[in-house]
């Protein structure tokens, strides 16, 4: 069948007939289809799981598994606090169903950046379906309508800062006693503060430039800003990376002219003094010019309009950004045993010496991984138009609702076709029969099984234009989760179904591929 409209044929997808035995369900055709699974009686493929179903055998779209994208860089600045957003180059998601095993990172992979990178909630495939709400931790608020989240590891750091803090003030300020340590945790709150007025800033001038802003995440190292889509110039991406590291700087600013009418040696003013030198560090920190960094960014959309490629600067910004890890690897250590930090290099200990070598691994790490991240997923963004809708989709045969389903498989192997749409008497789509509960059918009973019985109701986020690809195509399948989708012409004819397991598949081949 390879027309679509009055007569509710679908129109050819691409699948051809093939010999089959009657009553076999359809079968998949490797050679006319981006990886479609087996719906014999065989039952699915082995890494494929059925979806769970609710008490009358729907699909309730809960899937097995939901892969997080771990690649959550930090753009770290090398005092205790850093802020991060991820790369803007959006992280495009696989649709609802199965998670590929694929790292994700910011968009290049949701990378964050340690002391504020501006970036895109973008990571290796994250979970294949984005909740409503996406979590991260404690919500503390929803400045310009974006989810705040402390992340449990924040609480780590908070502590660590307060420690660390607490010790200089013992020695700055002795008469404290152990209300030091009280002091030391405004500090802690008082820098993190900082950090979300840096993040604050990529979000604004995201929102600005309508890129969705997923979420800000106050973590372990920092913060991220989760922004779901790049920039789509370069000098926006320049103007939405730099923002943070300029807030950061006017913040330092403001810290220091409020130490002018505070006495030196004061709590106030030790407590100022401390802020404006980390966010002095955090700006600082941030425009050194290698992704998964804010300067990283900034040197992308530098390369980017220079060659009119943003892949070229993604390459370019990421190796550097690697150079930078085994730079902060190698030389964080030597500057703090020289003393070219501070301090007297005499005074420098065995527990110093393991702790700065710490430090300099774990932010050398978070760099080194934001870069690989950032490649991975320009790469994959080169491959997304390759996700096509119509390549995608599988023939589908119409079949009204009291049909057998023994009868409907018939019909479906005459003609090739691999898919049913549950269609009412002037032909008008209703439901799909669902791939997994064809399955779950024996053989023998599938004459007494009426199509309507096996099919998921129809919602207008599961019909689908044939004419989607890429990113957008993508967007529409996670905005409503399902295992199969009605795809369509722009007359409304029915075209076919798009399964997500097909989809999915194609996702995690566009990511292996080189480019």
């Amino acid at each position: 069948m390879d027309e679509s409209g009055g007569s509710g044929q679908p129109r050819s997808g691409n699948d051809r007939a093939t010999d089959r035995h009657e009553g076999q369900p359809p079968r998949t055709d490797p050679s006319h289809s981006e990886a479609t699974p087996d719906t014999t009686g065989s039952g699915p493929a082995p890494e494929e799981q059925a979806p769970a179903e609710d008490a009358h055998g729907r699909d309730t779209g809960a899937k097995p598994s939901d892969a997080s994208d771990s690649s959550g860089s930090s753009d770290g600045s090398v005092s205790p606090g850093v802020s991060g957003t991820p790369d803007p180059s959006g992280t495009p998601e696989p649709p609802a169903g199965r998670a590929p095993a694929a790292p994700r990172g910011r968009t290049e992979a949701s990378s964050g950046n340690t002391g504020g990178g501006a970036g895109t909630g973008a990571g290796g495939p994250r979970g294949p379906r984005r909740p409503k709400d996406p979590g991260g931790g404690l919500l503390m608020g929803r400045p310009f309508g974006v989810p705040v989240y402390v992340a449990p590891s924040w609480f780590l750091v908070a502590a660590l800062i307060t420690w660390v803090f607490g010790g200089q003030l013992d020695r700055v300020l002795p008469e404290l006693g152990a209300a030091r340590y009280l002091v030391s945790l405004f500090f802690a709150v008082a820098f993190y503060a900082s950090v979300l007025v840096h993040e604050l800033a990529h979000t604004v001038a995201a929102l600005r430039f309508k890129l969705p802003v997923r979420r800000i995440q106050l973590q372990f190292f920092g913060g991220v800003s989760e922004i779901e889509k790049e920039a789509e110039t370069p000098g926006r991406e320049f103007v939405l990376a730099f923002v943070g590291p300029l807030l950061s700087l006017v913040l330092a600013g403001v810290f220091y002219l409020a130490m002018s009418p505070v006495e030196p040696g004061t709590v106030p003013g030790v407590l100022l003094a401390g802020l404006m030198i980390s966010n002095l560090i955090v700006a600082a920190f941030n425009l050194l010019p290698g992704l998964p960094l804010d300067g990283g960014r900034m040197l992308r959309a530098v390369v980017w309009k220079i060659t009119g490629t943003p892949m070229s600067g993604t390459v370019a910004a990421a190796w550097v950004g690697r150079a930078l890890a085994i730079a902060v690897l190698i030389g964080l250590p030597l500057l703090t045993q020289t003393g070219a930090l501070g301090g007297d290099p005499e005074d420098i200990g065995g527990m110093d010496t393991v702790t700065d070598a710490l430090l300099a691994a774990i932010l050398a790490a978070i760099i080194w991984t934001g870069a690989g991240n950032s490649l991975r997923m320009a790469r994959l963004r080169e491959h997304l138009p390759e996700l096509r809708a119509r390549a995608l989709t599988r023939r589908a045969v119409p079949v009204e609702t009291d049909t057998p389903l023994s009868e409907a498989l018939r019909r479906a192997n005459e003609v090739g076709a691999r898919a049913l749409v549950v269609v009412d008497a002037e032909g008008e789509p209703l439901s799909l029969v669902r791939e997994a509960a064809i399955v779950g059918v024996p053989e023998h009973r599938r004459p007494w099984v009426a199509v309507s019985g096996l099919a998921q109701d129809l919602t207008e986020g599961m019909r689908v234009s044939a004419e989607l690809s890429g990113e957008e195509l993508l967007d529409v399948l996670r905005a409503t989760p399902a295992t199969e989708y009605l795809v369509v012409e722009d007359t409304g004819a029915i075209y076919g179904v798009l399964s997500a397991a097909d989809v999915e598949r194609a996702f995690v081949r566009a990511m292996a591929r080189p480019s």
